[in-house]
């Protein structure tokens, strides 16, 4: 019979097991004599090894990289040309990719060390680890400076040589102004549709963009589609073919028409298709051209549009143009009711200016313009009585008795203020012109006809908010100066504000027929004409 007891414990037993306990193997550093842990197989400590040892030897501490001033592209190896801005990541990645060492390392940091902008000096402060010794792996950080060396990219280069163009388009207008290709030259800068052109050149009827690629024709044809209306056609010539491979290569050219009718335009509209057009009437006026073309009935403020592809089945011209506008007073206006947008129709009595004192001619018309001439106010329309034009709609017209003796198209502001007064600019795009004797009689006259039409485009800009809206206007340097200068005088004294509020009132009302101006909450700064003293005083 067993009760079951235990066996008893030793207490010494413990004790003798903690004695046989297994303790490591110390060594000394054979550097700085450090004890360090023998079972590693190192004879040196750790921190002796980041001392003594270099991982980062094969990586060397100075390199070039290739920069374009032109273009401000950099190379990449082998041939491709990036555009990286200054302590940016594309830059870095162009950099860090040029460190032929640096695959044998693992890269864990690596920053921009600030330099001279003018010193073409670019460093790097790279941090990286490796394996020093077997088992060991340390870090330690570097730096690498690189010699910018300015050179030229090849696209570039080909913008300073004749005739390395392979594709262009030449887009032209059947006009006696410019005023289409101004509006045209503001819609590519504010788009960007100009970058990658080799060189553009401006003629007499129009522009000519030139590409090293003809896929840059091709967008540069799909821009101009979304914007005006117009047709291209498609030429190409044989540059040099190889008989062995069979390759060729050629030059495309993209001649490119634009609709020949501008705004403000007086156009007859031949019977079918303004029957087609909600049988508006003939004699219209162009208000507006976008990828299609506006028209306006100034007797019904009724509006049609005319796509490209519907006009160029069946062309028509315009039967006069802006530069016959006449200049008239207005003597009497009634509004009749009927409105559409900024339009409202009246009735009104003009006279023609030149007439105002010789004879008592006045003109009874019904206009589109109610909601802005007032009694005293002068306009510019189209005086078309004993007119004679070339055209057989307007023929057919006169036969039936159906032509106007005028026809308004805007209002005129005769103390306009001039363009040097004016606080806002346009950016322009860098051209050549085509060989021209200079200090010839058809130069000259060809300057100044293209300055009238420049002053008309900004006119336009100036009274036409929509058409403002799909441009960018940029601030004078002096505009920012004087509007700071009118608000420190107004708010002098209180004696004297009440003077000067008081001329400023009588010199509104005295240029009251100035024409209207442009706001400066309209006005973008102009970043790249502005010094280092315009940006101090903002």
């Amino acid at each position: 019979m067993s009760f079951g007891f235990q066996n008893p414990v030793d207490p010494n037993q413990g004790q003798e097991n903690q004695l046989f306990i297994h303790t490591p193997a110390t060594v000394l550093c054979c550097n700085c004599g450090q004890p360090m842990d023998g079972t590693k197989g190192l004879v040196m400590c750790y921190d002796c090894i980041r001392l003594t040892c270099d991982i980062t030897q094969e990586i060397p501490r100075e390199a070039n990289v290739n920069f374009c001033r032109n273009c401000e592209r950099f190379l990449q190896p082998p041939s491709q040309w990036v555009a990286a801005q200054l302590e940016s990541r594309e830059l870095l990645a162009l950099l860090l990719r040029r460190l032929k060492g640096l695959q044998k390392t693992r890269l864990v940091d690596a920053r921009f060390i600030w330099t001279e902008p003018h010193s073409r000096r670019i460093k790097v402060k790279l941090t990286v680890q490796g394996e020093a010794m077997a088992n060991v792996i340390i870090q330690q950080s570097l730096e690498v400076e690189y010699v910018v060396i300015a050179t030229q990219c090849p696209d570039c280069a080909k913008q300073f040589t004749v005739n390395t163009w392979r594709a262009a388009v030449q887009i032209r207008q059947k006009v006696t102004h410019k005023r289409t290709f101004f509006y045209l030259e503001q819609l590519i800068l504010k788009h960007n549709a100009h970058m990658d052109t080799v060189s553009i050149k401006e003629s007499r009827d129009g522009i000519d963009f030139y590409y090293q690629h003809k896929n840059h024709a091709v967008k540069m044809l799909d821009f101009l589609s979304a914007v005006s209306p117009m047709k291209y056609k498609r030429s190409e010539e044989l540059i040099s073919q190889d008989t062995h491979t069979g390759k060729s290569s050629y030059k495309f050219t993209f001649s490119v028409e634009l609709v020949p009718i501008c705004r403000d335009d007086l156009v007859i509209i031949p019977r079918k298709i303004a029957q087609s057009m909600g049988n508006i009437s003939q004699v219209v006026i162009c208000s507006r051209v976008t990828n299609s073309v506006q028209f306006l009935d100034p007797n019904t403020l009724q509006k049609a549009d005319i796509s490209s592809a519907v006009y160029w089945r069946e062309p028509f011209l315009s039967l006069s143009e802006g530069s016959q506008l006449i200049e008239f007073i207005v003597l009497d206006i009634e509004p009749l009711g009927p409105t559409r947008g900024k339009y409202a129709l009246a009735d009104v009595v003009v006279a023609r200016t030149v007439d105002l004192g010789q004879n008592t001619q006045t003109f009874t018309i019904r206009t589109h313009l109610g909601g802005l001439l007032h009694p005293g106010d002068h306009a510019l329309g189209y005086y078309l009585v004993n007119a004679n034009f070339n055209n057989a709609h307007w023929d057919e017209l006169s036969r039936r008795s159906e032509t106007p003796d005028v026809v308004l198209v805007k209002k005129f502001y005769p103390k306009r203020t001039k363009s040097s007064k004016r606080n806002w600019k346009l950016r322009r795009m860098a051209k050549e012109y085509n060989e021209q004797e200079d200090g010839s009689r058809i130069a000259q006259a060809e300057f100044e006809r293209v300055e009238r039409d420049y002053e008309m485009f900004l006119q336009e800009l100036e009274e036409d908010e929509e058409l403002r809206s799909t441009v960018n206007l940029y601030k004078k340097p002096n505009s920012q100066q004087q509007a700071q200068t009118k608000v420190r005088d107004v708010n002098m004294g209180d004696a004297d504000g009440t003077d000067r509020i008081s001329n400023s009132d009588n010199s509104d009302d005295e240029g009251a027929d100035e024409g209207p101006t442009i706001n400066v909450d309209e006005l973008l700064d102009d970043l790249e004409g502005m010094t280092l003293e315009d940006s101090e005083m903002n």
